[in-house]
């Protein structure tokens, strides 16, 4: 597609991972949404306040909507490609595998989502310690942050998980890695 001065259009991708989907929209240099898809993602729920999910599920459900709303684009016109995701925990081996965040060893189930409230006794743990840390967070750490979902790790899959990571990531940071190869923040 071109402007009416008949200069290219330059055109944006952003991707939104929400909690049972994928969505991503194409919007052109003057702000308008030029295409829209979205896929649904798979979640788990192996046990009551336990939420899981697959960053491989994920990934290729941010290359499906992505193909899809770049069809017929000059790619050479896209500038930019922006991810926003929930606060959920992934983590890889040090061969950037999944790695099972789960008793059962299910490697695919590698992420802790947002919603999940195993580490309840962790983050009432951290909280307790009333640490100067915590005024930078609220001044109370909520359980669908990272250290809480880190440290039930660390005492509950200690040999299986905590051992054997290589990263830990923050989706966006995930999705960020898989676009660029680069781990950098």
């Amino acid at each position: 597609m071109q402007s009416e001065n008949l200069q290219p259009v330059n055109y944006y991708v952003g991707l939104d991972v929400g909690t049972a989907s994928v969505r991503a929209a194409l919007v052109d240099q003057f702000g308008t949404v030029v295409a829209y898809a979205d896929q649904p993602i798979q979640i788990w729920a192996p046990q009551p306040d336990y939420y899981e999910q697959s960053s491989d599920d994920i990934w290729a459900a941010c290359c499906i909507v992505t193909k899809k709303i770049t069809q017929g684009i000059d790619i050479s016109q896209i500038r930019g490609l922006g991810f926003d995701a929930t606060c959920s925990l992934v983590v890889l081996d040090s061969h950037f595998h999944p790695l099972a965040v789960n008793s059962e060893g299910e490697h695919k189930r590698n992420i802790i989502m947002w919603m999940d409230h195993r580490a309840a006794n962790q983050v009432a743990r951290i909280n307790e310690t009333q640490h100067n840390v915590l005024c930078f967070v609220g001044g109370v750490m909520s359980v669908e942050m990272q250290p809480p979902k880190l440290l039930w790790m660390k005492e509950n899959l200690r040999e299986s998980c905590w051992e054997k990571a290589g990263y830990f990531f923050d989706l966006p940071d995930f999705l960020s890695w898989k676009a660029t190869g680069a781990t950098a923040r």
